[in-house]
């Protein structure tokens, strides 16, 4: 049980990383961490120590600490204030407070034993885990100082001015993402400090302390968007404070105001809180399973139903380093070869982080990656450079990618997706950020596309929008069967008045229903109020949304269309009033009452008063909606109906008949005031339907508008890819001009017509070109060589046989070229020419001729028949012949009769191209002097390998 003990008072686990050259650094660490044994933090030693010998450096560590230094053993529980060292030829995990041994599974080879534990000490302990990188060979450690960070940990590099082998810190470094890089002797002071300030406290404690402040800490993400362009106010609250306090626990702060005057003076520290709030920790084929699956239920999906030669869309925003973009594609190259098809595959790979990006463009990663890249995958998707320990992605895949910055958040969407892959970016966003983020994504996928989303990420309220693929790893498609309005992209974060997302299904079941709870619950709190016999809850433009009581005295249905417009079912008498009463009421926001409305229904008079009232309603559901109101009037039997006296003939006076007929003109001028309006009103219609239509037209407008400003992004995306592969060709074409003007050898690139494709300076001096002759065929050129007219037939036999050819040649002013002829192979080793070289030997031939002159031995050159045709000044002491008394002379003028037969044998065998051991024998000089001498003959051959001479070396064996 001690170990949840410990695990609950969150002591930090220090994990410490080095190789060669790194005990001096360890030595130095530990002396000064003498002081404060008591620090609370435990300390476990990875090191790279050979597999054969057993470790001492347990031992020697002892020497310069006073805390308990232990090798592990499998599952041993870990202690704060003690030092734990892994032994030789294992690999070691962090789990749960106990260290765990297993053995490598690479038995020869680099091993990444640094990466292996810092990665399962950030997963387990997460802002407590702490690495530091010493002095070391490789970059062994990288991959799991970038965990450590992602999890909010603290990184601690060494300085490598101070390491003996600065290869680890220096690619460490290189990350961007090292909150210290001290000397060794300086670390331990950091150390505890941190410590002390960001791990003793507790989390409840600092948060309510320090965090208090919202305007300070908004004020701190203001400052942060001014400088760098990017707002984090809608990230979560949790992971923005968490960051904030990691880097006033770097820097030892403990105010919010103090840590804000410190960012608003500190360019780099702007850029570190950045760098921190962006957690770009990413690695090859995350999550092995989840690839798996990936693999096995998306990536054939992704070409079902496509032509060869189509288009394969991917867009992985939140790219960071280009991992699991170049995993994707690794996945697609090996689909590719599958079918043995060609599909054009585009991945957009975005993100906001510039340097990350520019990082990914190289395609270079560290050798540690083949922890979780298969050998089979290394050896066909990588190159592995031994110089500079690491991998680069292979050009086939890196061609599939496209890297640009990119902010998901406000920029526009891509179109026409066939996947995205968003891993481990929605879960830093607060709940509206991520709705907004997932609209927009099934906005951006083509019907039926893929979403691949990390493991603690789903799709929310949207499960309308998405069919799912794999809960577990939560992999969706997009149901066509459903779609969102068109997003409006300005202004997506951070404007107050945004155009929201709207979906008509959801909107008709939730809004819809909870509009009519409301309404039911206003109307029942009116008949408490008051006795209401009928009313009907309309919108501004009289649309009924809720009857209550029998209407039917006041209201009937129209006939042809269904309508439930309240003006349109109105009775005569009551459709001019309420149409003015509802508009006034609407308009001015108060009650209006219409009193005496006679309203003739099925052929009889009532009397009714009528009451009009907006909504006053605190609920925003209600806002904007209208009661009506109606209520008979029973008037006294003395009063009959002027309608009554118009039937029975009984008018008793002159008044009557003048009331009946002023009643008649009334009900005349009432018929064509209706029918004045309701011909307005179908204009209104006519008007309103046209004005639908050009508001229809403006949407179609804008969509293409917005389609095509992300087509323009996609196109200026493409436009910088392309800039910056400019620029890397023109880098290589002058690094190439310049190495080759360097080496000053004339070269000539012909293609596979030998025609001149490019030639250097030193070539003009065996074939006379110039600028303007490139285009041209070589055999337009004559050559300033003598004895030598087989050039063209020479280099075509080269691109035929592809086996090279080397010659030597000499110009007509006396220089010696050796030529080579070679193919000139692309990098998919296809053969498009080939490439002639010229290197100067003039001056070793002169050299050679020197040695020959000044040689103490006779060296003479002879034919077949044994006439001499060189004869060296040494041969002239030797046998005391002058060169012109010998030459074309046979060789039997210095060899005795009785040697003479052997030594046509001799030349016999040569001129067969046959060996001939050295040998000794007898010589005659002029004076008939015999002597001794060790022979040494050499066969000539000519440019066919055909012998035509030999040459002899003799040396003068002194007789004892």
């Amino acid at each position: 049980m001690t170990e949840n003990k410990g695990h609950e008072k969150g002591f930090p686990v220090v994990g410490i990383g080095a190789s060669a050259g790194g005990f001096k650094a360890l030595k130095e660490f530990f002396t000064h961490m003498t002081e404060d044994t008591e620090s609370g933090i435990a300390f476990v030693l990875v090191q790279h120590l050979s597999p054969e010998c057993k470790s001492n450096l347990r031992g020697l560590i002892e020497q310069f600490t006073e805390m308990p230094v232990q090798e592990v053993e499998d599952g041993m529980e870990i202690l704060p204030n003690n030092i734990y060292i892994i032994p030789p030829n294992r690999y070691m995990v962090f789990v749960k407070g106990r260290l765990f041994l297993n053995k490598p599974v690479q038995q020869r080879g680099t091993r990444f034993s640094i990466d292996y534990f810092f990665c399962s000490l950030a997963e387990s302990l997460r802002e407590r885990s702490i690495c530091i990188l010493l002095s070391g060979a490789g970059n062994d450690g990288t991959l799991g100082l970038r965990a450590i960070k992602g999890e909010g940990g603290m990184t601690m590099v060494q300085d490598p001015e101070t390491a003996e082998s600065d290869s680890m810190p220096r690619s460490a470094i290189n990350t961007g993402l090292v909150d210290y890089v001290l000397p060794p002797r300086e670390m331990s002071a950091y150390l505890t400090s941190y410590v002390k300030y960001a791990v003793d406290k507790k989390k409840q404690q600092i948060i309510s302390s320090v965090f208090k402040d919202e305007d300070l800490l908004q004020e701190i993400l203001n400052h942060l968007c001014c400088q760098m362009g990017h707002d984090f106010s809608y990230y979560k609250q949790s992971t923005i404070k968490r960051r904030i306090e990691r880097r006033m626990a770097v820097k030892q702060i403990n105010r919010l105001e103090d840590y804000l005057a410190y960012l608003q003076t500190s360019s780099p520290e702007v850029k570190s809180l950045f760098k921190d709030m962006l957690v770009g920790v990413t690695s090859f084929f995350r999550d092995t399973e989840a690839f798996d699956i990936f693999k096995e239920r998306v990536v054939p999906d992704l070409f079902s139903g496509k032509a060869p030669g189509d288009s394969i869309r991917i867009w992985v925003p939140g790219c960071s380093t280009g991992e699991e973009a170049y995993s994707i594609a690794i996945l697609l190259q090996e689909q590719l070869e599958d079918l043995n098809q060609y599909y054009k595959v585009c991945i957009f790979a975005t993100d906001i982080d510039s340097h990350a990006i520019k990082q990914a463009r190289t395609g270079v990663y560290p050798a540690s990656i083949a922890s979780n890249v298969s050998p089979e995958r290394l050896k066909r998707f990588f190159t592995w450079d031994a110089d500079g320990n690491f991998y680069t992605i292979q050009k086939n895949i890196r061609d599939m990618l496209i890297f640009a910055e990119q902010n998901v958040i406000d920029d526009p969407p891509f179109t026409n997706i066939d996947l995205i892959s968003c891993r481990n970016l929605l879960i830093f966003m607060n709940k509206e950020l991520q709705k907004k983020i997932i609209q927009v994504m099934h906005y951006a996928l083509k019907e039926n596309g893929f979403m691949f989303l990390g493991s603690s990420e789903t799709v929310g309220e949207f499960n309308d929008l998405f069919e799912p693929v794999d809960k577990s790893w939560k992999i969706y498609k997009k149901n066509g069967n459903v779609s969102y309005l068109r997003p409006v992209m300005r202004g997506f974060a951070t404007s107050s008045k945004k155009e929201e997302f709207v979906n008509p299904t959801s909107l008709h079941k939730s809004s819809g229903e909870s509009k009519i709870i409301a309404i039911r619950k206003l109307v029942e709190r009116k008949l408490f109020r008051q006795y209401t016999p009928a009313c009907v809850v309309v919108d501004k433009s009289g649309e009924a949304l809720y009857i209550h009581g029998r209407t039917g005295k006041y209201l009937e249905p129209t006939s042809g269309e269904a309508s439930m417009n309240i003006l349109q079912m109105a009775r005569d008498g009551l459709r001019m009033e309420l149409r003015k009463a509802i508009r006034k009421a609407a308009v001015n926001e108060e009650s209006i009452h219409c009193q005496g409305l006679r309203v003739m229904s099925n052929g009889e008079i009532t009397t009714v008063n009528v009451t009009i009232s907006p909504v006053t309603e605190e609920d925003p559901i209600l806002q904007g909606l209208i009661m009506v109101i109606f209520e008979d009037i029973h008037l006294p039997e003395s009063s009959a109906s002027l309608e009554e006296v118009a039937v029975t003939g009984d008018i008793v006076t002159d008044k009557d008949k003048h009331i009946l007929v002023l009643e008649q003109e009334l009900r005349d001028k009432e018929g064509y005031l209706q029918s004045t309006l309701e011909e307005l009103e179908a204009s209104n219609e006519e008007l309103q339907s046209i004005n639908e239509e050009y508001q229809s037209a403006n949407e179609e407008l804008e969509t293409s508008k917005e389609e095509l400003k992300a087509v323009n992004e996609e196109l200026a995306m493409v436009n910088t890819e392309m800039q910056n592969k400019i620029e890397e060709l023109s880098r290589s074409f002058n690094d190439t001009k310049n190495m080759l003007a360097g080496t000053e050898v004339g070269t000539i690139f012909v293609d596979k017509l030998l025609r001149i494709k490019r030639f250097t300076h030193p070539a003009t001096e065996v074939i006379n070109l110039i600028e303007s002759d490139v285009g041209r065929p070589l055999s337009h050129f004559s050559l300033n060589l003598l004895n030598y007219e087989n050039l063209i037939e020479d280099v075509q036999s080269v691109l035929d046989t592809l086996v090279p050819k080397e010659i030597e040649v000499q110009t007509k002013n006396g220089l010696w070229y050796k030529m080579r002829i070679m193919p000139y192979r692309t990098l998919e080793n296809a053969i498009e020419g080939a490439v002639i070289t010229f290197i100067d030997i003039t001056n070793s031939l002169n050299r050679l001729a020197v040695v020959v002159m000044d040689s103490r031995d006779a060296i003479t050159v002879q034919d077949f028949e044994g006439t001499i045709h060189s004869w060296n000044p040494g041969a002239e002491k030797l046998y005391g012949w002058k060169e012109f008394q010998v030459l074309n002379k046979s060789i039997n003028i210095v060899v005795p009769e009785e040697k003479q037969g052997e030594e046509m044998e001799k030349l016999k065998k040569l001129a067969l191209n046959e060996d001939v051991e050295p040998y000794q024998t007898l010589r005659v000089t002029k004076e008939g002097r015999l002597i001794n001498v060790f022979v040494t003959a050499t066969t000539l051959v000519n440019q066919k390998e055909e012998p035509y001479a030999v040459a002899t070396t003799e040396r003068f064996i002194s007789q004892h």
